[in-house]
């Protein structure tokens, strides 16, 4: 096993088992790992932020298939590089194909657990100020987040608002709330 990061390999094997802070612990960890490799290849930051959004969106999907001989960075990269790929061959012949068609019905549950820090930040705060401290987010942030604690949908009506699969609402979400509780401890 290459995995030289106990932390990690504890937390490999219990997203395995469908833990979300293990889940949030590896897309903490990797994050800028996946989207620095992207903003080299594509041509924007927002390409870079989707496309590193489906990366871990289909990793958390495919995480029971992780091969624990090869590093877990680079099984990430592997995935993210493959997914740019796809992008490319779709733009180059011009077609659009609707993925809500082709997709696993089968996603794997996260689990709400215990509120996260995050969690816990988030609702300590005034209405007022959260409101402005959302509004600082971009707009595909605000959005999921005001759709899950707000309007308190779960994420399959959230998949179904928005038109996008389950497990991109999962990130997009993770990704939104670690965000929000940044600018909140700033300010």
């Amino acid at each position: 096993m290459e995995i030289e990061n106990p932390k990690l390999e504890v937390n490999i094997s219990q997203a395995k088992k469908g833990s979300q802070n293990a889940f949030k612990y590896l897309l903490d960890t990797f994050w800028l790992d996946v989207y620095n490799f992207q903003l080299k290849r594509s041509s924007s930051e927002n390409d870079a932020e989707d496309i590193t959004i489906q990366t871990f969106s289909k990793a958390f999907d495919r995480i029971h298939t992780f091969d624990e001989k090869y590093t877990f960075k680079t099984w990430l990269i592997t995935i993210s590089k493959n997914i740019h790929i796809d992008l490319l061959r779709k733009k180059n012949i011009s077609i659009l194909i609707e993925n809500s068609n082709n997709q696993r019905e089968e996603i794997y549950l996260v689990v709400d657990e215990n509120p996260t820090p995050e969690d816990t930040i988030i609702r300590e705060q005034n209405l007022a100020k959260l409101l402005r401290d959302i509004k600082l987010l971009k707009p595909k942030y605000q959005e999921v987040i005001q759709l899950r604690y707000f309007q308190e949908l779960s994420y399959k009506e959230i998949a179904s608002e928005i038109n996008e699969p389950i497990s991109n609402v999962k990130v997009k979400l993770l990704r939104a709330k670690k965000l929000l509780a940044a600018i909140i401890k700033k300010s």
